[in-house]
């Protein structure tokens, strides 16, 4: 599904990472930690397009980044679904509304998705919350609007940045749930996270793979997490 081979990525001349390898198989978890400033929202970008690598390649799909023009590479983004670091929302639109735009970019029948719009607020249980502005939002119904955006075009892959980094515990838990029952339903998952307690939780529900960056390269993660 997503294949990096011996990629490096530079930034402002000094190398942010090196000799990275990684394969990400359908239906896998994994988890993505390391310091902050190693380069895990970095890692996150190369592979979902955002940013190409400054040498190795990257396979999406099947298919090499490199080949792909702006118009086809955000056609592939289609199939993936990101939950952003910041929740980056447009105050002016409620809550359905912001969930919904990937809809609307895309074209889709709104009135025809509205059904399926519904069943997902549902899922995250912000049905009763879904006029509000993002304002109006807490900082859990806000990660799991965001949530539920990156998941509103039924993606293969759902990559998310430290997507519980603003949260309490328990919600903390409760975005973990929704991101394992989305792994249960065959996608595939992967949490940029420091937070090794969440990470300890999760492989307690799933199998999960943990990667360490590490010294700009990427490790898997004795047992002792």
């Amino acid at each position: 599904m997503i294949e990096l081979d011996n990629i490096a990525y530079s930034y402002g001349g000094a190398e942010l990472l090196s000799e990275i390898s990684i394969r990400l198989t359908p239906g896998s978890f994994h988890f993505l930690t390391g310091p902050s400033g190693a380069g895990k929202t970095t890692l996150l970008k190369l592979c979902y397009g955002a940013l190409l690598p400054t040498s190795g390649q990257v396979r999406l799909f099947d298919t090499d980044m490199r080949r792909l023009d702006r118009d086809q590479i955000a056609l592939m983004r289609r199939r993936i679904g990101v939950v952003h670091q910041d929740c980056r929302f447009l105050d002016h639109l409620t809550l359905a509304e912001n969930v919904a735009l990937p809809l609307t970019v895309s074209g889709r029948d709104l009135a025809a998705e509205a059904g399926n719009l519904g069943e997902l607020l549902n899922w995250v249980g912000l049905s009763a919350r879904s006029d509000a502005l993002p304002p109006e939002l807490s900082g859990g119904e806000r990660q799991r609007a965001a949530l539920a955006r990156a998941v509103i075009m039924s993606p293969d892959l759902v990559l998310a940045d430290e997507p519980t980094g603003n949260v309490d515990w328990d919600m903390s838990q409760r975005l973990l749930q929704l991101l394992v029952e989305l792994n249960r339903m065959g996608k595939t998952v992967l949490i940029a996270s420091h937070d090794l307690a969440l990470i300890r939780a999760a492989k307690t529900q799933v199998q999960a793979r943990v990667l360490r960056i590490s010294n700009r390269r990427l490790q898997l993660a004795g047992a002792d997490l």
